[in-house]
C-alpha cells in the first residue's frame, strides 16, 4: 500500500520521513506543509481502514475464529509480525537500500531509522498492539 500510495515520487510519503528531511524539502520549496498533511491523513485513513478489515476478515472469515482468545492470539500474531517486519525488512532493509527513498536536496540528512530507533519503536509498538489485538478480538467477536 506504501508504493501505490506514494507513486513514482518519493515527496508523496514525505509524512514517513523524520522531521529534519522534511523542514529540508520544505525549505526547498518542493512540497508544503498542508499538501503533505491532506496525503498523511488520507493515506493513513485508507492504511488502517484496509489493514483492519483485512485482520478482521482473515480472522473471522477465513479462519474462522467468533471466541476471544483464538482471535486475540492470532490478532497479536499478525500485528506483531508486521510491526517487527516493517521495522526491520521494509523500513531498514528496502527503504535504506533504495535509491527511490532518497530526496534531491537532502543527502546529507539521515531518513532511515538506525537500529536502536527501530527497536525502540518496535518494542513501544509491540505493548500498543497488545491492546489493538483485544480491540480486534472484541469486534471479530461481535461480527
Amino acid at each position: 500500500m506504501v508504493k501505490t500510495g506514494v507513486g513514482n515520487n518519493a515527496l508523496n510519503g514525505l509524512y514517513f520521513y523524520p522531521k529534519p528531511v522534511r523542514e529540508r524539502v520544505y525549505e526547498l520549496g518542493l512540497t508544503d506543509r498542508e499538501t503533505v498533511g491532506k496525503k498523511r491523513k488520507y493515506f493513513m485513513t485508507a492504511f488502517f481502514s484496509v489493514m483492519t478489515a483485512a485482520l478482521i476478515l482473515i480472522i473471522r472469515v477465513w479462519n474462522g475464529q467468533d471466541c476471544f482468545w483464538p482471535a486475540y492470539r492470532q490478532a497479536l500474531l499478525f500485528l506483531e509480525v508486521m510491526n517487527w517486519y516493517d521495522g526491520i525488512v521494509i523500513d531498514r532493509l528496502w527503504v535504506g537500500h533504495s535509491r527511490f527513498w532518497m530526496i534531491p536536496g537532502t543527502e546529507d540528512i539521515q531518513y532511515v531509522q538506525t537500529w536502536p530507533q527501530v527497536f525502540k519503536k518496535r518494542a513501544i509498538l509491540t505493548l500498543i498492539w497488545i491492546a489493538g489485538a483485544a480491540a480486534a478480538a472484541i469486534i471479530i467477536m461481535l461480527f
